[in-house]
């Protein structure tokens, strides 16, 4: 099955950024689902290390204050769920359950290098579903990346000791940007075929 035209322009080509948030709620239950897709995407070995918070209060998100950056504050606070998408260094405890391949937790719990590389670039790939899933739910997204990871992995991470990437504001846009959408490079600047 291939996405039709609409299916595409939900994902990416009329998808924006918001610049405002509408005062509306989103539910629980699609943020349930929104995991629930998330989690189907293919990682490295089927590791699995992203982990996500869900910021669903006021409470919460202004704990997040003292970490963004000036530009972020305003369209965190209002944002009804802000995630932050994070990663398990010891993703490897978990492959038991995940790929129970001989050998494979040793591999990976030796080589501490190796171990945050995978964890990084495989969280890094389940945020990008996550911002596709939200979409394809109907869901606004705001990617963010301006914020001071020590404070955020301090004030929420600590007793999991897990490791913050980036942040995601979701909800629902209130209007359209006034902007236009910021220039992306071309196929020929961007790409080489081998």
């Amino acid at each position: 099955m291939v996405l039709d035209e609409a299916g595409l322009d939900l994902l990416f080509r009329t998808a924006r950024t918001p610049e405002r948030w509408r005062d509306e709620p989103v539910e629980d239950d699609v943020l349930r689902r929104l995991y629930d897709l998330v989690r189907l995407g293919p990682t490295s070995g089927n590791c699995s290390p992203a982990r996500f918070v869900f910021l669903r209060t006021a409470d919460n998100r202004e704990r997040l204050r003292p970490a963004l950056s000036d530009g972020n504050v305003d369209k965190v606070l209002s944002a009804p769920v802000t995630v932050i998408v994070a990663q398990d260094p010891l993703f490897f405890d978990r492959f038991a359950t995940l790929n129970p391949e001989p050998g494979l937790r040793a591999w990976f719990a030796a080589d501490v290098g190796l171990a945050e590389e995978t964890a990084m670039r495989n969280g890094t790939l389940q945020g990008g579903y996550l911002i596709l899933a939200a979409r394809a739910l109907g869901l606004d997204v705001l990617p963010i990346s301006g914020f001071d990871a020590y404070a955020v992995e301090d004030s929420f991470l600590a007793g999991q000791g897990w490791r913050v990437n980036f942040l995601v504001s979701l909800g629902y846009a209130d209007g359209q940007p006034e902007r236009p959408r910021a220039p992306r490079l071309s196929f020929d600047d961007a790409c080489l075929m081998l």
